[in-house]
């Protein structure tokens, strides 16, 4: 910005003497003013910039600055008037506009534009590298947040599964030692996958599938669990981890073991970019158990994170109906 300015300014400034008052050009002449004039500007325009102005952010003293500065700008301008009689003229009084109201008029204000745009410069600069800051700053605060939520997660999950294995082991279920070798699949995906901004969706659905064959294998599938993907889902990514809690919700709180009339059923269906997640599962007819009353916790993490990770770019839609509760995700994925 300061060169295009330098150079935008000396063009038009060589210009503007060249042609003024006289046929031929006296490139000396123009020469002589060109210096000078762009010597003493830059001086005043650069150390109010990188002098005065920082002492005034930072003071918050107006009036000062501006008297002080206004006593230095006096001075030099008057040197520069002088010195630009002394050598133009030789102090003879033969170039009269040398001596002019006019010609002291025009060095001051333009001496006076050339401050004022390089302070508006500074400004700038500043508003810019703030704005910068402020974002960066930002963007570092809603990771940290992001990786937290995601890090939520993860214990979350164990919770629910563990509780399935003790399950399974007292009840000495053969299905045991296949639950852990699919909880181990899982947790290399958790580990290692899930620490990546995004994630192939396949190997979302790969992952809520391993979940699903761990809940058959507990409910030794005496219940319907049906899972649909329609659609090209290989060539799209998605955040790690963002559709398990409404599954986990599904099996936690709509399905039990002694519910022959219970079920769940997810889909997921790709159009173009847009992902529509949808999770629906039977309700349980006795009364709000107490597991149920702490569930908020995941839904609250995962709304939080639909709002982190996409911003303007989701819809949860929820349908609490008197025999089944319904979830809708709709996401435009990368």
């Amino acid at each position: 910005m300061h060169l295009s300015f330098w150079g935008v300014y000396l063009s038009f400034f060589i210009f503007q003497v060249s042609t003024y008052q006289r046929p031929e050009i006296d490139w000396s002449r123009v020469l002589t003013i060109v210096v000078v004039q762009s010597s003493f500007a830059a001086f005043l325009g650069y150390l109010n910039y990188f002098f005065f102005l920082p002492r005034f952010l930072s003071e918050k003293n107006g009036w000062k600055h501006l008297a002080q500065f206004a006593l230095i700008f006096a001075i030099l301008i008057t040197f520069r008037i002088y010195l630009e009689r002394y050598l133009l003229d030789g102090f003879t009084g033969e170039l009269k506009y040398l001596y002019s109201t006019r010609f002291i008029v025009h060095v001051i204000t333009t001496n006076i534009f050339i401050v004022i745009f390089l302070a508006m410069l500074r400004f700038a600069v500043d508003w810019f590298e703030f704005e910068s800051r402020k974002n960066s700053i930002e963007n570092e605060r809603l990771t940290a947040e992001l990786n937290f939520l995601k890090a939520q997660v993860n214990p979350h999950f164990l919770f629910n599964t563990l509780n399935n294995l003790y399950y399974l082991a007292y009840s000495q279920s053969p299905n045991t030692p296949e639950v852990i070798a699919k909880l181990s699949q899982m947790m290399r995906y958790m580990i290692y996958d899930s620490n990546y901004p995004r994630v192939p969706l396949t190997k979302e659905i790969e992952y809520m599938e391993n979940y699903i064959d761990l809940e058959r294998l507990r409910l030794n599938n005496a219940i319907p669990i049906n899972f649909d993907v329609q659609g090209d889902v290989s060539n799209y990514t998605i955040t790690p981890l963002i559709f398990i809690t409404f599954l986990e919700n599904a099996f936690k709180h709509g399905v039990s073991n002694n519910n022959p009339e219970a079920w769940v059923k997810l889909t997921i269906i790709m159009n173009g970019k847009e992902c529509t997640y949808t999770v629906m599962n039977s309700k349980r007819n006795s009364s709000k158990p107490e597991a149920e009353e702490k569930s908020g916790i995941g839904l609250q993490n995962v709304k939080r994170r639909l709002e982190l990770s996409y911003p303007q770019k989701h819809e949860l839609i929820v349908d609490d109906s008197s025999d089944y509760y319904k979830v809708t995700v709709k996401l435009k994925l990368d």
